[in-house]
């Protein structure tokens, strides 16, 4: 019996340490990654992730979509055997719309356009 194929991901946070290598199918979807990053993301970081949705992928200089699977990742580098891939994760916390309030003491600004057709 064969034995199923596998690929070996790590993880290189902002920081330069790794996570990893994990071992994933290559049917699998890079959103599944993501969440698995969260759930192992290391306690002792100062910027962590709230969701998978503040995480981007990038591998080979791309930023990877959610809906691509593993085995669309790979980058075949001649002879090279396979290794681990390396793929580098950016963490961007959505940000919330927070309502300023408008100082009273501001004077309500005046927009003054002018246009001048020659």
């Amino acid at each position: 019996m064969p034995e199923e194929e596998v690929v070996e991901i790590k993880f290189r946070l902002y920081d330069g340490s790794d996570m990893g290598p994990f071992r994933y199918s290559p049917a699998s979807t890079i959103a599944m990654l993501k969440e698995r990053i969260v759930a192992e993301w290391p306690k002792d970081k100062k910027i962590a992730p709230k969701g998978a949705n503040d995480i981007k992928l990038i591998n080979a200089g791309k930023i990877l979509e959610n809906n691509k699977i593993v085995g669309q990742c790979r980058v075949h580098c001649g002879d090279l055997p396979e290794a681990v891939i390396t793929m580098h994760v950016v963490v961007q916390p959505s940000v919330t719309k927070v309502k300023t309030e408008k100082k009273v003491d501001e004077p309500p600004r005046n927009n003054l356009c002018s246009c001048s057709i020659m």
